[in-house]
């Protein structure tokens, strides 16, 4: 697949993920898409959990978790501040489903808190793809870890379990959802991502095709959540690099940023 050059800045480093992710035994794997839509295909696979030191143990404080944020200087044109929220936000991921577990995912996606409501300081920050209209909603937060950990682990048991299944949304349409592995770098103290994607149709016969990284890292007792959606192309690369930068400059904060911010 052939990158547009605006998503350059970011993806000239993505060589260091997949050396990242070879490292840690990962395997990225072509997926084929639902043969009614044409998209490329997704990455797939699994990371192995890598420990790296907690720091101190104390919360971070807003400024500090402010500064932990990636936003639209690291990840360079077309990147930008956002506009306001997608229709499709509303439209496509406000819907419901049979199994449990299943709709406890769908709730995740649409109000971005897979680990419910943060228990301390948080930071939040909101970009748009000015090429092919993709969200980017990344959020710095405390959490307590046992609670992260057990939420990582469901998190890595929904392929398994809501590896295809249908929602219903609000306005009555029905979607086709499928779950899978996104391979992430073996960096925080834990790690897990999936894309997920919804394939229906709008009111009007027009088919839909809506794909939602979610990737979620834990760096000592502040976790790290990323979601990168769109209907058009959703980059693996920038989901994957977003999470490598953030981990590593919370990582850093953790440990030195504490006497400095």
């Amino acid at each position: 697949m052939t990158h547009p050059p605006a998503t350059r800045a970011l993806l000239a480093s993505a060589l260091s993920v997949t050396a990242l992710l070879a490292t840690g035994g990962c395997s990225v794997d072509d997926e084929a898409r639902p043969r009614w839509f044409s998209a490329s295909a997704s990455a797939t696979g699994a990371s192995p959990a890598v420990e790296q030191p907690a720091g101190s143990g104390a919360a971070l404080t807003e400024a500090q978790a402010r500064a932990a944020l990636v936003t639209e200087a690291d990840l360079g044109e077309p990147w930008a501040p956002t506009r306001g929220a997608r229709t499709w936000r509303d439209g496509l991921l406000k819907a419901t489903t049979e199994d449990r577990d299943c709709q406890r995912l769908l709730d995740a996606l649409y109000t971005e808190e897979p680990f419910g409501s943060p228990k301390g300081p948080q930071a939040t920050s909101a970009l748009d793809d000015g090429d092919t209209d993709a969200q980017l909603h990344y959020r710095v937060a405390a959490h307590p870890p046992s609670d992260v950990d057990r939420a990582l682990d469901w998190m890595k048991s929904l392929p398994g379990r809501c590896g295809q299944f249908t929602a219903a949304t609000t306005r009555g349409g029905i979607q086709g959802v499928e779950v899978s592995d996104l391979p992430l770098p073996p960096v925080g103290d834990a790690r897990q991502a999936l894309r997920v994607t919804l394939a229906g149709e709008t009111e009007e016969g027009e088919l839909t095709y809506l794909t939602v990284d979610l990737a979620a890292v834990r760096v000592g007792e502040e976790t790290i959540t990323l979601t990168n959606a769109g209907l058009d192309e959703v980059y693996a690369e920038v989901t994957q690099q977003a999470v490598q930068l953030g981990a590593q400059r919370l990582a850093d904060i953790r440990k030195h940023g504490r006497a400095q911010i």
